[in-house]
């Protein structure tokens, strides 16, 4: 039997103090990582299903081989671990803006970090997504300007449940089209959604993109013991 509660490490951050702990959830007899950001619960290891989705869905709307990807927001590493299971994934970038987080995936504290960094395709870059998806240098520091086939996106709540004010932009006209500058024609977007689908933000999608669509992501919720569904909102930019 495990200790019932073990704080990992604590580090206070310019949005708010961030916590990754392990804790014994008695009702299932398992253990648990999770992330908090003050009083946010930012990712748990018990509900995976939505954040694997992210990257499934997103690829399998692409095309090609070799495929260029990049992925917003780190977390426990679920999103990015899914996009390089994936056999068409030529490479991967991370962008993370706490720092704390690719330490831990660095030093291995979280299980799926040795898997991520010993993956050669793999760069984990620490910087904000939201002012490089505005900038015209974009989000490969090596390569300024750089187009991706896939952008995937896990780092708000949802296009309304922010967890600071750097994104409230972004989700609007405006913010969504100089995203789709940093993808390639015919390039996808994808979005996590911690909440159902919403009709208002599918619309702003399809203004910007040639094609955009909502996948609900429904998985068992064993704390509640009922079904509980997620959307991954998916666009595609359009052709040259």
């Amino acid at each position: 039997m495990s200790r019932l509660f073990g704080e990992l490490d604590y580090r206070p951050t310019p949005i708010g103090a961030l916590v990754l702990r392990r804790r014994r959830e008695a009702r299932l007899g398992v253990d648990v990582l999770e992330i908090k950001l003050g009083e946010e619960h930012l990712m748990s290891d018990l509900f995976t299903a939505s954040e694997i989705a992210l990257a499934q869905l997103g690829l399998a709307a692409c095309e090609g081989e070799g495929l260029d990807v990049l992925v917003g927001g780190l977390g426990l590493g679920y999103t990015a671990k899914a996009a390089l299971d994936a056999p068409r994934t030529g490479s991967l970038i991370v962008v993370e803006y706490l720092e704390a987080v690719i330490d831990w995936h660095r030093t291995g504290l979280l299980p799926l970090g040795p898997e991520l960094t010993g993956d050669n395709r793999c760069r984990l870059v620490e910087g904000d997504f939201f002012a490089l998806a505005r900038s015209e240098a974009g989000f490969d520091p090596d390569e300024p300007g750089r187009q991706f086939d896939a952008i995937l996106l896990d780092i708000d709540h949802s296009p309304d449940a922010l967890l600071d004010a750097r994104s409230e932009s972004f989700y609007q006209p405006e913010g969504l089209a100089k995203l789709a500058a940093h993808l390639k024609p015919g390039g996808i977007f994808g979005l996590w959604s911690d909440e159902q689908t919403d009709a208002a933000f599918a619309e702003r999608l399809a203004g910007v993109f040639s094609q955009a669509w909502a996948e609900p992501v429904t998985f068992h919720n064993p704390l509640q013991d009922k079904p509980f569904t997620q959307t991954v909102y998916l666009a595609r930019k359009a052709q040259a």
